[in-house]
């Protein structure tokens, strides 16, 4: 059997078809993966574990059914969905895993992330990832009502928005020196990320050995999977993984 890895979905009761599409996934995946990664907005927002709005807890429950099955189920918080808590875990049955981790599978050590910590060229967006990420501003946000952190979420989801459109396209991408870095600081030959929606396998050079970065497709357009077993990285659109999970 083999790793599956996702990231990017930014799942929403206005796509339907994305919604069945990761439900009927997790229905094939469950008995035939080793494990199940999701590297990062999984949600298309999320403004707290007290958010039951539909989808929110259909998708919820999918996860505990895939969980119950016994598979393990590891979730990494994304730039959409960073506030995700205790109360997640607990509904879901998944770990909630930092950014960077290292997991050991199939014999080496894989760095998974879920890649906006690699765009260092955009300073912009770095300061406000190191301020939203403070623990002290999200118990500020999270002691609003409900409410008002769902128009906020609104309000962000729509400057960023806004602000990409401005942006030059080598912001929004990995900066190459924070890739070979972050390989080299961890002692990998393998990174997994998703966040850029440029779904692709480079292969790479760290210190005279070959090395290889999966970046993970959004659900947008471009839904991507990947599986990881001995043989290495094998990225795919979802529906040819469904077809080889049978």
């Amino acid at each position: 059997m083999a790793a599956l890895f996702i990231s990017d979905l930014h799942l929403t009761a206005r796509r339907p078809a994305k919604l069945a599409l990761f439900r009927e996934l997790l229905r094939r995946a469950a008995g035939r993966v080793e494990a199940l990664y999701i590297l990062g907005d999984l949600f298309e927002v999320w403004v707290g574990d007290d958010d039951d709005t539909p989808p929110y807890t259909e998708i919820i429950d999918a996860l505990l059914a895939f969980s119950a099955g016994g598979a393990p189920l590891y979730v990494m918080r994304g730039n959409r969905d960073f506030l995700m808590g205790a109360r997640f875990e607990q509904l879901s049955g998944a770990r909630l895993l930092p950014d960077p981790h290292v997991a050991e599978l199939y014999g080496q050590r894989v760095l998974l992330m879920h890649g906006d910590l690699l765009c260092t060229r955009d300073r912009d967006y770095q300061d406000f990832r190191d301020k939203v990420r403070n623990p002290r501003w999200q118990r500020r946000f999270l002691s609003l009502p409900l409410f008002l952190r769902k128009l906020l979420g609104r309000f962000a989801r729509l400057r960023s928005r806004l602000a990409l459109r401005g942006k030059p396209a080598y912001l929004m991408d990995v900066d190459p020196a924070a890739v070979e870095r972050s390989m080299r600081e961890h002692g990998v030959r393998l990174l997994i990320h998703g966040h850029t929606h440029r779904p692709a396998v480079h292969a790479l050079d760290i210190d005279g050995q070959p090395a290889r970065r999966v970046v993970l497709g959004d659900w947008y357009e471009q839904d991507s999977a990947l599986l990881l077993d001995a043989g290495g990285p094998q990225l795919m659109r979802v529906t040819d993984c469904l077809r080889r999970l049978g």
